[in-house]
């Protein structure tokens, strides 16, 4: 299991995340991981996984795997190279990658048989309860219709994130969707939340050092 609480630094395949811009991504986040020990995780794109494994030392994660064995399945994301590239856990069921609940058990089961730790998104608190008895490591409660926008969960919805918190016991629960400011972070941590999945916050920001400086430091107030 990873330190907590957590940033979670999903890089999408957005421009300025990816290949060499990905490693940089990483490694603002290992500069501010390290000067505020913090624990800071950044999910980058399969082909960005070695190279962003090699520049830093932060936990890097994959941003989905497939839910299958070795064999004939080309183009698919085996768990174990992504494990072999250097991730130590992938995100899964993301709003702009999601499965089906049969398929999400069996990616978590292959994830684990990998040795992967994961993070499964939900829209839901009720998907979130269905998505526990899985027995993920992580749950990012995440409202679809928030993610990439100037309102955060923790605002918005409030409720969703402590529905979400007071149903599931000994699965830690990060907030998604829209976190854009210290403000949200603090929100979030206040609501019962134990870390951030934050994308174009950090991915997009003019200066994202100083983005993920404020979450951190709105994150250990609580």
């Amino acid at each position: 299991m990873l330190d907590l609480p957590a940033i979670v630094v999903n890089c999408k395949a957005y421009e300025k995340a990816t290949g060499d811009k990905a490693i940089r991504i990483a490694e603002t986040c290992e500069r501010v991981a390290k000067h505020a020990e913090a624990s800071i995780i950044v999910a980058v794109d399969a082909a960005d996984i070695y190279h962003v494994r090699m520049a830093v030392r932060i936990p890097v994660f994959a941003q989905h795997i497939d839910a299958v064995e070795p064999g004939a399945h080309t183009g698919a994301i085996l768990p174990e190279a992504v494990k072999e590239a250097g991730a130590v856990g992938t995100i899964l069921n993301h709003s702009e990658k999601k499965l089906s609940l049969p398929l999400l058990k069996k990616s978590i089961e292959r994830a684990k048989k990998a040795g992967l730790l994961t993070l499964v998104c939900a829209a839901t608190p009720d998907e979130a309860k269905a998505i526990a008895a899985f027995k993920p490591d992580m749950i990012a409660i995440e409202p679809p219709e928030l993610i990439g926008g100037m309102v955060s969960v923790s605002k918005a919805k409030p409720e969703v994130i402590t529905a979400t918190t007071k149903a599931i016991k000994g699965i830690p629960i990060l907030c998604g969707a829209g976190v854009k400011t210290k403000e949200d972070v603090a929100k979030a941590m206040q609501l019962g939340a134990q870390g951030i999945l934050v994308a174009s916050g950090v991915a997009l920001a003019k200066n994202p050092e100083q983005v993920l400086k404020d979450f951190v430091s709105a994150m250990h107030k609580f």
